[in-house]
């Protein structure tokens, strides 16, 4: 009986140790899965998506206006370089006796115009340079330059005031002698 009882006593353990050996085995395979589902779990939670929306939303709502408005006031720096250097060129082919003529330039709603003649009205419209300004730019005061030939000296002096849609302005003054200051 003790042979027997020994032999149940040694089944028994040896049961024992293959349970304990396959709950171990299992418990590393668990992790083993674990770690792998953590190694295959890649990307953003739905809050640092969120985050990022909400910062890009953040820069673009102060960038564009600041944008648009340099862009505003390039349109005009742009525009008064392009003012004076029609306003130089009419002087300079009045002062060479270009044509016999005078030589002016006239500025309209949305472009200037370089023109040979005693005034805009009286003009030679096949001799017309034709320069585009933006549509957001006015300009008033003194619309219509002419300068005398051979002298270059302006039939009329004062300001041209050139003004943007958000109200900012540049000025180009010219005076008795043709000089232009902006």
């Amino acid at each position: 009986m003790e042979k027997k009882v020994g032999y149940w006593v040694i089944m028994l353990k040896k049961k024992v140790k293959m349970k304990i050996k396959k709950k171990t085995q299992m418990k590393q395979q668990l992790l083993k899965k674990k770690k792998l589902s953590q190694k295959n779990k890649k990307g953003f939670t739905l809050v640092e998506i969120l985050l990022v929306i909400g910062i890009i939303s953040l820069i673009s709502g102060i960038s564009i206006p600041v944008y648009q408005s340099f862009q505003t006031k390039n349109n005009l720096d742009v525009a008064v370089d392009n003012a004076v250097q029609a306003l130089r060129r009419a002087q300079m082919l009045s002062q060479a006796v270009n044509g016999d003529s005078n030589w002016g330039v006239k500025f309209q709603s949305g472009s200037m115009v370089l023109f040979k003649g005693a005034s805009y009205a009286t003009r030679d419209a096949n001799y017309d340079e034709i320069f585009d300004l933006p549509t957001t730019i006015v300009a008033s005061n003194l619309t219509e330059i002419v300068f005398a030939k051979f002298t270059g000296f302006p039939t009329a002096t004062g300001t041209t005031t050139l003004t943007t849609i958000n109200n900012d302005s540049d000025q180009i003054i010219i005076n008795e002698k043709g000089t232009l200051t902006y």
